[in-house]
C-alpha cells in the first residue's frame, strides 16, 4: 500500500480519548442535563455521576473511583456544565439515595429551598461571592448537601477563602469559630493512655496559652473503664482550674462506649464523639446507624453536645464510595451532622434549655493516606472546601490540617499548608507538644504553631480562656508572654496549688521536672522552651523531631527479610495482589487481597486444619516491617497470647499466616476462606492480625486486630469488616508492653466469642 494512502488513514482515526473522565467539548449555554440528552440521548446516572465529579479540582481518590476529570479541558468543560444547570434540575436527580440522604433532606428548609430552584449554580456562586453573611445566612437553610458541595467545586480557592472569610457560626457562649478568633483542641494522646501523659500534654499547651475548644483524646483501649478513667483525668484537670463551663473534655472513643461511662458514672463525660460517613453503609464502618445516632442527639440536653470528625476520602477507602464523589461524599456527612445538631437543638428546647447546640465537627484532612492526595496542594484544597461547606451548613468548623507519613507532605509542607489555610479563618486546629502525635503516629498542628498562626494573623484565642492564661501567668496584661511561658511545670504549679498541696514552690517544681522526665520516656515530646522566637521549638526537640520523621520514612519502606518465616515453627506464608512496595502504599485495596497463589496455600491449610482450631494467628507487615522484626516486640506477645489463648479454652492453630504487604482486610479475606465453608454455621471463630502500623512515633509499634464472627458470617463474602473488629494497638517494647497487650487481646476475644 502507497505510503501516502497508510498517512491519509492514520489521519482519520479518531484520537484516543485519555483515561478518565473525558469531555472534549459543550455548547454554549449548555447545562449538564442538555449534555446529557446530546451525547447520551437522556439521563444517565453513571455518567451524570462522572461529571459531577469531574468538576473537582484533581484529587487520586476520584481517580481511583474513575470519577476524575481526564484533563483540564475536560475539568473546566464540566465546570461550565455545572454552572449553567438549574438548582431545581439538580435536586430532582440525587446522586445516590439510601436513608442518609432522606434523613440529610429534612434537615432542608423546604421554603428556602423552592425559592432557589430557578437560580442556575452560576447564580449562588455570584451570590456567595457578592453577598455579605447577613443575606448568605438568610439562605443557608435552603441549600442540601449536595448542592453545598456543588458551588465549592466552581470556586477557586481565592474564591473560597473569600467566601469562609464571610460566614461565621461561633459556638454559644463563646469566640470559638467567630471572626478573627482561632481556637485550639488539644489532642493529648498517650501509646498508653497513661494518665500523667495525657494531663502533661494539657499542662503543656496551657503553657504557651493554647487549648481554649476542646480537651480531646484519641484513646488506645475502647474498654469502658479504660476511658473512664481517661475521662476522669480531663476531668479532673478542667475542675481543677474552675473551667469545666468553658470548655468541655471528650474521650474519642465510639458513642456507645461513651454513653455507657457516662450511664455507669454520671457526669464524667462531658462532649460526645463520633466519627460520621456520608451512607448509611459508610456509617456502618463505623457501627453506626441512623437511627442510633439520632437517640444518642435526642439525650444531649445538657452544656455540651456532640462532636464529630469526618474527612474527605474515608468512604471510599472503606468501600462505601456507592459511585459518587468524595466532595459531595464529605459534605453528606455536614448534612447528617446538621440533622443531629438540629436533634440536640430540639431536645434542649424540650427540656425547658436555650436551644442553641455546642455541637462541632473537626475535618481530618490528610489522615487516610495517598490514596485519597498526595500533595500538598490537595491537602490545601481539601481543607479550603471543607471549611466553607461546613459554614454553608451553620456548622461550627475545624481542621486537622494533618498529613500521614506515607504521604508526599512533610514538615515543612505543613507550615505551608497552614499559611494557605489561615486567610479562611477556621474555628479552630489541632494542638500537640509537636507536630508529631506520640499515639497516632501522624503530622498535624504543634502548640506553638497557634502561636505563630496568632502572630502571623492577628487570631485571638476564646476571651474566657484568655482570662485565664493571664490568671495563670503565662501571658501579661498586654498579652505578651511572660518568664513562664512555655513552662509546663509552672502550669503544674499551679495545679497542685489548687489541689491544697502545701509544699514550697521549689519542691512541686522540682517533682514535676521528674514527672516530664518519666512522660517523655514514655515517648510523649513535651514541648519545653522555644527557639529564637516564641513560636519554633526549642532547637534539641526540633532535631529530635526530625530523626523521628526520618526512621519513619525508612520504616514505611522496610521488608520483612526472607528469614522471617523460618524463624516461626510451621508458619505459612503468603502474598497480597500488591506488586511491590509502592504499590502497596499508593494503592490500599491491593494488600487487601491475596494472590491466587495464596489463596490456594490457604485452601489446603483449611483442608488439613478440618476446622478443629477457634483462632489463627495471622501476622503482616502493615506499614511497618521493623515493628514485627525489633527485639522484645513480637516474640513475647506470640508468646504470651497462646498461653493465654489455651488457658481461656481456646484452640488456637499451630501454623502462623505470615503475609508480605497486607493490610487489615486481608486477614478478613483469609478469615473467609479458613472458616466459611465450616458446616457448624453458628460457631465463633476468630483470626487475630499481629499488623505493623503507622510508623513516626519512634516506637515501632503494632496493633493486633481481633475479628470474632460466626462461620456463617464468615461465609458472606465481604460482610466481614471493621465494625465488628476490635484493636488493640501501640504495642511496643517502649510502650503497650507486649504480654500486656497480649492478655487484653484475650479479655476482648472472650467478649466477643465466648466459650
Amino acid at each position: 500500500m502507497p505510503i501516502a494512502l497508510l498517512e491519509r488513514q492514520e489521519e482519520q482515526q479518531p484520537p484516543v480519548p485519555p483515561s478518565g473522565v473525558y469531555v472534549p467539548s459543550v455548547k454554549a449555554g449548555e447545562s449538564i442535563f442538555g449534555y446529557l440528552a446530546r451525547t447520551r440521548g437522556g439521563f444517565d446516572l453513571p455518567r451524570y455521576r462522572q461529571l459531577i465529579g469531574a468538576a473537582n479540582a484533581y484529587k487520586e481518590g476520584d481517580e481511583a473511583a474513575g470519577l476524575a476529570a481526564a484533563d483540564a479541558t475536560s475539568r473546566a468543560n464540566a465546570r461550565l456544565l455545572l454552572r449553567n444547570t438549574r438548582i431545581g434540575e439538580l435536586r430532582a436527580h440525587p446522586l445516590f439515595v439510601d436513608g442518609l440522604f432522606t434523613l440529610i433532606e429534612q434537615g432542608v428548609d423546604p421554603a428556602r429551598a423552592a425559592s432557589l430552584e430557578d437560580w442556575k449554580m452560576g447564580d449562588l456562586v455570584d451570590f456567595l461571592l457578592e453577598q455579605p453573611e447577613e443575606a448568605i445566612k438568610s439562605c443557608m437553610t435552603g441549600l442540601s448537601s449536595d448542592l453545598i458541595a456543588c458551588v465549592v467545586k466552581l470556586l477557586s480557592n481565592e474564591a473560597l477563602i473569600a467566601v469562609s472569610r464571610k460566614i461565621f457560626n461561633p459556638l454559644p457562649g463563646s469566640k470559638v469559630g467567630a471572626r478573627g478568633y482561632l481556637g485550639a483542641r488539644i489532642q493529648p494522646n498517650s501509646p498508653t493512655d497513661h494518665p500523667d501523659d495525657i494531663r502533661w500534654q494539657v499542662f503543656n499547651g496551657w503553657a504557651f496559652a493554647v487549648g481554649d475548644v476542646l480537651l480531646g483524646t484519641n484513646p488506645v483501649s475502647s474498654e469502658v473503664e479504660s476511658v473512664r478513667t481517661v475521662e476522669n483525668v480531663l476531668r479532673d484537670t478542667l475542675e481543677t482550674f474552675g473551667l469545666a463551663d468553658v470548655l468541655p473534655h471528650c474521650v474519642l472513643s465510639h458513642i456507645d462506649i461513651q454513653a455507657e461511662v457516662e450511664k455507669r458514672e454520671p457526669g464524667a463525660t462531658a462532649l460526645w464523639f463520633q466519627s460520621l460517613g456520608g451512607t448509611e453503609g459508610a456509617n456502618q464502618t463505623f457501627d453506626v446507624t441512623l437511627s442510633k445516632m439520632l437517640a444518642h442527639a435526642a439525650k444531649r440536653t445538657g452544656r455540651y453536645g456532640l462532636y464529630f470528625e469526618t474527612g474527605q476520602g474515608a468512604d471510599g477507602t472503606n468501600g462505601h464510595g456507592e459511585g459518587f464523589d468524595m466532595v459531595v461524599h464529605e459534605s453528606r456527612k455536614y448534612g447528617f451532622a446538621r440533622v443531629l445538631a438540629q436533634y440536640v437543638a430540639q431536645a434542649r428546647r424540650g427540656a425547658g434549655k436555650p436551644t442553641a447546640p455546642w455541637v462541632h465537627l473537626n475535618d481530618v484532612a490528610g489522615f487516610i493516606g495517598p490514596e485519597v492526595f498526595r500533595t500538598r496542594e490537595q491537602l490545601v484544597r481539601c481543607g479550603l472546601e471543607d471549611i466553607v461547606m461546613g459554614k454553608l451548613h451553620g456548622l461550627t468548623i475545624g481542621l486537622d490540617v494533618c498529613s500521614t507519613l506515607h504521604m508526599e507532605v512533610n514538615l515543612d509542607d505543613l507550615d505551608w499548608c497552614l499559611e494557605q489555610l489561615m486567610p479562611a479563618n477556621p474555628a479552630y486546629l489541632m494542638a500537640l507538644p509537636t507536630k508529631n502525635d506520640p499515639m497516632l503516629s501522624y503530622l498535624t498542628t504543634a502548640f506553638q504553631d497557634h502561636v505563630r498562626m496568632r502572630e502571623q494573623f492577628g487570631y485571638k484565642v476564646d476571651d474566657r480562656m484568655w482570662a485565664f492564661f493571664q490568671r495563670l501567668g503565662v501571658i501579661d496584661e498586654s498579652g505578651r508572654p511572660t518568664e513562664h511561658f512555655g513552662d509546663p511545670t509552672w502550669v503544674y504549679l499551679q495545679y497542685r496549688k489548687r489541689k491544697g498541696d502545701v509544699r514550697s514552690n521549689e519542691d512541686i517544681l522540682a517533682e514535676g521536672r521528674a514527672r516530664m522526665v518519666e512522660v517523655r520516656a514514655r515517648g510523649v515530646w513535651l514541648a519545653e522552651g522555644h527557639g529564637a522566637s516564641t513560636w519554633e521549638l526549642n532547637p534539641a526537640l526540633e532535631r529530635e523531631i526530625r530523626t523521628l520523621y526520618e526512621d519513619a520514612k525508612k520504616s514505611l519502606f522496610a521488608e520483612l527479610p526472607g528469614t522471617f518465616t523460618d524463624t516461626l515453627p510451621g508458619a505459612v506464608a503468603v502474598a497480597t495482589r500488591s506488586e511491590d512496595r509502592v504499590d502497596y502504599i499508593l494503592h490500599p485495596l491491593s494488600g487487601e487481597q491475596l494472590s491466587r497463589s495464596s489463596l490456594a496455600s490457604l485452601r489446603a491449610l483449611r483442608d488439613a486444619q478440618a476446622g478443629q482450631y477457634d483462632v489463627q494467628l495471622v501476622i503482616s507487615d502493615g506499614l511497618n516491617a521493623w515493628a514485627l522484626t525489633d527485639e522484645g516486640h513480637l516474640a513475647p506477645y506470640l508468646e504470651r497470647v497462646r498461653t493465654e489463648l489455651t488457658a481461656a479454652g481456646y484452640k488456637v492453630a499451630p501454623q502462623p499466616i505470615v503475609v508480605k504487604w497486607g493490610r487489615v482486610r486481608a486477614g478478613y479475606h483469609i478469615g473467609e476462606v479458613l472458616y466459611g465453608s465450616l458446616p457448624d454455621k453458628h460457631s465463633h471463630r476468630a483470626i487475630l492480625h499481629i499488623i505493623g502500623e503507622r510508623p513516626g512515633s519512634g516506637h515501632h509499634a503494632y496493633s493486633v486486630y481481633i475479628t470474632a464472627p460466626t462461620v456463617g458470617t464468615w461465609a458472606q463474602e465481604g460482610l466481614v469488616d471493621h465494625d465488628i473488629t476490635r484493636v488493640v494497638s501501640g504495642i511496643a517494647d517502649t510502650a503497650l508492653f507486649p504480654s500486656t497487650a497480649a492478655v487484653a487481646t484475650v479479655n476482648i476475644l472472650e467478649q466477643l466469642a465466648p466459650l
